[in-house]
């Protein structure tokens, strides 16, 4: 089985806080993303990531706005359109540059 790194990239302002949940340990957000490691879009992403939806939203055709953006940083496998790289070799998956004060909820 091949192993992939993925960086994933939200913005924490599109999310629909009704979606939240308490769990266990801690407050909860089911996700969903797609990933095509073998292309990739003109922004170098290899997929989106966006709320799940449930089989009766599904059934309504309910779409969640897409959240952000997931990009393959490095894989065990050889495809011709990737070549490993950390993640910070880009400045927009980085680094924690966030204070806790901005985060909307």
């Amino acid at each position: 089985m091949a192993k992939v790194g993925i960086s994933v990239r939200i913005d924490v302002t599109k999310i629909d806080k009704s979606r939240l949940f308490k769990g266990e340990r801690g407050t909860y957000l089911n996700l969903t993303t797609f990933v095509d490691l073998d292309n990739k879009d003109q922004y170098e992403n290899n997929g989106f990531i966006s709320q799940e939806v449930t089989k009766e939203e599904q059934a309504q055709k309910v779409q969640t706005p897409i959240l952000g953006n997931v990009k393959v940083f490095w894989s065990d496998r050889q495809s011709a359109n990737q070549t490993p790289q950390a993640a910070s070799s880009d400045p927009a998956y980085g680094g924690d540059d966030f204070d806790d004060e901005q985060i909307p909820f």
